[in-house]
């Protein structure tokens, strides 16, 4: 591709990108001000990343993840997101994010397109060791902010710690055990306090 297409597209792609911002999640600032976006959400697991590096297990390359978090909810735009406590087709979700990778993805340059593809699909399929560990921290993330709100929408999506354990823990020990450890106690304690620990 000449340079100036090649521009072109990145551009397009960028501005594409932009339209996460607007996709509403159903978790909360950590000040429980408002909602958080897709975009916000993107970035703040990644600086978790970057962060957090410490967590990953052996052979896990942080540059990697990092850029399959900036990605991961990118499809987002045209499907919109689907909490993980909320009720949703996962079946038609998977085919509209498929379809919304195709999209995003292909406005960008071939050899971009074919790589932040790959990536995303490595993220869905969390199987390699970046993968998972990348799925641990968009999945723990949530979590923080919800403690850090007093539960945050767990009330409103009845979520019990039950759940939390099989839709989120099990997850997040599978890339980074000791951060799931770590706020055990703090899980308890709330969801002991609401009386269904």
């Amino acid at each position: 591709m000449q340079t100036r297409a090649r521009l072109d597209a990145q551009l397009a792609f960028l501005t594409e990108a932009d339209r996460l911002k607007s996709v509403l999640r159903g978790t909360t600032l950590c000040d429980g001000s408002r909602r958080e976006n897709s975009g916000e959400h993107s970035w703040h697991i990644a600086l978790y990343a970057l962060v957090l590096r410490d967590q990953a297990g052996p052979g896990v390359s942080i540059d990697r993840v990092i850029a399959m978090l900036l990605i991961h909810d990118l499809v987002e735009i045209d499907a919109g997101d689907a909490p993980i406590h909320g009720i949703h087709d996962t079946a038609a979700m998977a085919i509209a994010e498929s379809a919304a990778a195709i999209r995003i993805f292909g406005l960008l340059p071939p050899d971009q397109a074919t790589t932040f593809r790959a990536l995303w699909e490595e993220f869905e399929a969390a199987q390699t060791p970046d993968a998972i560990f990348a799925r641990s921290l968009d999945r723990v993330q949530p979590v923080v902010a919800n403690l850090e709100t007093g539960g945050g929408t767990w009330p409103a999506y009845n979520v019990t710690r039950a759940q939390l354990e099989t839709r989120v823990g099990d997850k997040v020990r599978r890339g980074a055990p000791a951060l799931w450890g770590a706020l055990t106690a703090r899980l308890d304690q709330w969801f002991g306090a609401q009386g269904h620990g």
